[in-house]
């Protein structure tokens, strides 16, 4: 008796089974569907967008070379805005753009970042809005290709083309690349390349540099990076 009982059991569980899988059958396709047909569209407009002109600045944060580099790029194109992501500190980046007697009023600073994932976490949703296209991506060597990829993969998850531009460092960079760090960013990369179509996560420490209040700052007192061959406040 027990294994008859144990035979029927079987085979209603294999039933059930089979009508699970009939009934989830159309959700899934219906799935696959929508993401080869984002899939495509994205892949389009990033055809399109590779041949357009750049129209933004993005500075990944971690090296004061950045941004003595961008600055030059502000002087030439000062129509371009620029997105520093959780850069040097505040006073730093507006001495460095004083000093070049580069405009400040299209420099905007985001300061919530502290990961390489974050500054595209909240960068993205600004970019967004600018309604950008095409982006120069300023990095550097010690941050390759990790940074690189997953600008890839969550710039272009959103259309946007990414022009990598590498920015070399002086003496020993502090941080060092490995292939489980970028095994994990790359993953969340694309689980996040999906989940940020529908969740726009917003920043609320963004400053224009322009808007920076040095005196307070030199009243607080502050420390750049000698590579950026500015004063410091004390």
């Amino acid at each position: 008796m027990k294994r008859k009982f144990t035979i029927k059991s079987l085979i209603s569980i294999t039933k059930n089974l089979n009508n699970l899988w009939q009934s989830l059958q159309k959700p899934i396709y219906g799935l696959y569907f929508v993401l080869g047909a984002w899939l495509f569209f994205t892949t389009i407009t990033l055809v399109f967008a590779s041949s357009r002109p750049v129209d933004a600045f993005f500075v990944l944060g971690g090296s004061i070379r950045r941004e003595t580099y961008v600055v030059q790029q502000a002087k030439q194109y000062p129509q371009i805005p620029i997105l520093i992501s959780h850069g040097s500190p505040d006073p730093c980046i507006r001495l460095i753009f004083q000093r070049e007697l580069a405009d400040l009023q299209n420099v905007w600073l985001e300061k919530c970042a502290n990961s390489t994932f974050e500054n595209f976490y909240y960068s993205i949703p600004i970019l967004r809005r600018w309604g950008v296209h095409k982006v120069m991506l300023i990095t550097s060597p010690s941050h390759l290709p990790r940074a690189k990829w997953m600008a890839q993969i969550l710039l272009g998850a959103h259309g946007i083309w990414v022009e990598p531009e590498i920015v070399q460092e002086q003496g020993i960079p502090g941080n060092r690349e490995s292939r489980l760090k970028t095994g994990l960013d790359l993953t969340r990369s694309f689980f996040w390349a999906i989940l940020s179509q529908i969740i726009q996560p917003q920043c609320s420490n963004v400053t224009r540099l322009s808007e920076v209040d040095m005196q307070a700052w030199q009243y607080r007192g502050f420390k750049c990076e000698h590579q950026g061959e500015v004063g410091s406040g004390e």
